[in-house]
């Protein structure tokens, strides 16, 4: 027995040091076996069912013996060792040494994280961390019987290396149905327990009409565990260019960096590229940090490259507190328009702003709520000059604009007999506003702007005897803001919306610089349902009246009359995965000066999108042409292992189509296929349409690959 408690310890070691990566600490030892003998003071012999364990490791085998005069360790198989991750590493015999870190295994097969295959004729452990394997089959593939894996990699030598969880391969040969096509002297992979390795991604063969035959082939570089670099170059007829990406993940935040730069055939001899900076940050005193850094070389880099269709570019530095009675927030936003009707240098630029909001409920007030929030805001364009030059938009090249606004606020609700709401708001505005380089404004106003309102809701509900829930609720509102309009330009508040959620505002101008004036009223009517079988459905209808029609709303903002278009919003969602949403304006003649739709189908099989959006003509917006168009996207899974994607986008105005895309791809447990088509067809006259094509090969069962587990098949004899 005290030969035994000597030798299990050994045997539990040798577990240790033949699983690939183990990372188990000091623990308990156990030997179990049929039979143990003891043959003089020197062999130890284990038979039957051998099992030793440590820490999670298990090794069986079917005979062990130990001989201390050689320091030698027989392992007689079946062999199979499983580390706590789940490698397995199966072979037919062994010897090793004492120490456990040198010896030689027969018919080894090594299985890393239950995805990547290595078998070998044999294997040869190399000072504890390297296993050495000769003539070497490789792959992620499931192998049923003497057919040939759909992929292989073969070589003469394979040194998977433990600590470092890398895998070299000499005279690697790739195969394809045992079909050879790619030959390698030398080649490092990362085994797929590793996350983060050094060395080339999945290349993306792309092809377009604009760039030419390309290849991109991404090379990741970690820089410790906090952040990494991605260089792509992406080489082609027309171009050559160099992709960046860079991640840092620090204690209190994020930062990643992408960008590129080009030089090519399609425009001018200089270097083209962008830069894209995003960054979020936890500050003391619970502020955050967020910002989202956009720049091009030109207006139509983004697009020729396929990096994003966004024609204007937002730069964005925030910090903001949020808390249970208090808002706090400063903006600092520069723009970048891409599109050839506008000029940077007389657009809003740069734009500043701050926000403050707090509220109370005081107890010697009588009940409700106080609010106090305060704006301000400045716009810079570059353009000194103070009158209209030769914009299109009519608006003055270089005005300025800054901004205070302030209001006080208070406002209660209460439960009236039949179960009606009563609600009431008082207000006061204060504002400030400072114009320059704009001769036909006056240089400096401030007013004081009071407004109160009344609302009365009327919510019945009805409960069905299947559990069926129906909501009516009608609702109308008396509002009334004091003063008059001062003369200061309309700068902000060009783009008015109107629906669900400023129905019962005092105004629904997008910015302060703006307010409705005189007395208004408005009506609605709320409807939901919730249907037993899940099921629901909503719909809201809405209209404004004021006493004086406001010149200051344009046609397609609905509120431009007297009277304002009806207002109408819809929703419905189905257990099956059915969703339908729409919002539209609808005139006095029966026709929507703006709508919005879309629907959407979803189920294991299934991802199906719609969305259609129209827009009248109006001057006042800069539309010349009624914008009507209606797009499609969608998924559909075939079976287990084939996908098809699409997106159309088609001009109803234009009567031609915009954007269209294809795509299909293949996965299964040992590899990942994807090809795409493209068309863009572009109406701006800086941008080109073209055509491309994408195909990217993964090989599953690597770290650069990704996981093909949950694709896993069995064999069936």
């Amino acid at each position: 027995m005290r030969t035994v408690r000597l030798i299990a310890p050994l045997i539990a070691a040798l577990c240790l040091a033949l699983a690939p990566p183990a990372r188990a600490q000091d623990g308990p030892a156990l030997l179990v076996a049929d039979e143990i003998l003891v043959e003089g003071d020197s062999r130890l012999i284990a038979t039957g069912n051998v099992e030793a364990l440590q820490d999670g490791t298990r090794l069986q085998a079917s005979r062990i013996v130990y001989d201390s005069t050689a320091e030698t360790l027989q392992i007689d198989g079946p062999i199979r060792i499983t580390d706590p991750q789940g490698n397995v590493l199966i072979a037919d015999f062994a010897t090793m040494d004492r120490a456990l870190k040198n010896g030689l295994l027969t018919g080894a097969r090594l299985v890393l994280d239950e995805q990547l295959q290595v078998a070998s004729v044999e294997a040869r452990r190399v000072g504890g961390r390297y296993t050495r394997l000769s003539r070497v089959a490789a792959t992620s593939c499931q192998v049923c019987g003497t057919s040939a894996p759909l992929w292989q990699i073969r070589a003469t030598r394979v040194v998977h290396d433990t600590e470092a969880r890398q895998l070299y391969f000499d005279d690697a040969q790739v195969r394809v149905l045992d079909v050879p096509v790619f030959y390698l002297p030398r080649l490092r992979m990362p085994d797929p327990t590793l996350d983060r390795a050094r060395g080339f991604m999945i290349p993306t063969i792309h092809t377009s009409t604009l760039l030419g035959f390309g290849v991109r082939v991404p090379y990741f570089i970690p820089l410790g565990d906090h952040q990494d670099v991605t260089l792509t170059p992406f080489l082609s007829p027309n171009t050559r260019t160099l992709e960046l990406r860079y991640r840092r993940a620090f204690v209190h935040g994020d930062l990643e960096v992408t960008g590129a730069v080009s030089s090519d055939t399609l425009g001018s001899d200089a270097a083209r590229g962008y830069l894209f900076a995003r960054g979020l940050f936890d500050l003391p005193d619970d502020f955050k940090l967020d910002f989202d850094i956009k720049t091009a070389s030109d207006e139509s880099y983004l697009n020729d490259y396929g990096v994003t269709s966004q024609d204007r570019l937002e730069s964005r530095l925030t910090v903001t507190r949020v808390r249970r009675d208090a808002f706090l927030q400063a903006n600092l936003v520069h723009y970048q328009s891409l599109r050839v009707s506008e000029d940077n240098g007389t657009q809003p630029t740069i734009v500043s702003d701050a926000r403050f909001e707090r509220r109370w409920f005081p107890a010697w007030a009588g009940g409700g709520e106080w609010r106090f929030n305060a704006t301000a805001h400045t716009h810079y364009r570059y353009s000194d000059l103070p009158i209209d030059g030769t914009d299109a938009d009519t608006e003055i090249d270089g005005r300025d604009v800054a901004r205070v606004n302030a209001e006080i606020s208070w406002r209660d609700q209460w439960t009236l007999p039949m179960g009606l709401r009563a609600g009431a708001s008082a207000h006061l505005w204060l504002d400030s506003f400072a114009t320059r380089q704009d001769v036909t404004a006056t240089p400096d106003i401030a007013r004081a702007t009071p407004g109160a309102a009344v609302e009365l809701r009327w919510p019945l509900l009805r409960v069905g005897p299947a559990g069926g829930r129906t909501l009516l609720e009608p609702v109308v509102q008396l509002g009334w803001t004091g003063g008059t309009r001062p003369g200061n330009p309309n700068d902000e508040s060009t783009r008015v919306e109107f629906d669900e959620a400023n129905l019962l505002s005092l105004s629904r101008f997008p910015a302060a610089d703006r307010r409705e004036h005189g007395a208004t009223l408005a009506a609605g009517l709320r409807w939901m349902h919730q249907a037993p079988t899940g099921w629901t459905a909503a719909l809201t209808m809405g209209r404004v009246w004021r006493e004086a029609a406001d010149p200051d709303f344009s046609r397609s903002s609905g509120l431009m009359d007297t009277a304002s278009d009806i207002l109408l919003a819809g929703s419905f969602a189905h257990p099956v995965g059915l969703t339908i949403s729409a919002r539209g304006l609808l005139e006095e003649n029966s026709r929507f000066s703006k709508a919005e739709a879309r629907a959407g189908w979803s189920n294991a099989r299934l991802d199906l999108g719609a969305s259609y959006l129209l827009l009248v003509t109006d001057p006042d917006e800069n539309r010349s042409k009624a914008l009507s168009e209606w797009s499609f996207d969608g998924t559909y899974r075939f079976d287990r292992h084939w996908t098809a994607l699409t997106e159309w986008r088609y001009d109803l105005a234009d009567d031609r189509l915009d954007r269209v895309g294809l795509g299909l791809q293949y996965r299964n447990e040992c590899v990942e296929v994807g090809l795409s088509a493209s068309r863009r067809l572009a109406s701006s006259t800086n941008l080109e349409p073209s055509t491309d094509f994408d195909l990217t090969v993964a090989l599953k069962g690597f770290s650069t690959g990704g996981s093909g587990k949950e694709y896993r098949r069995t064999c069936t004899y």
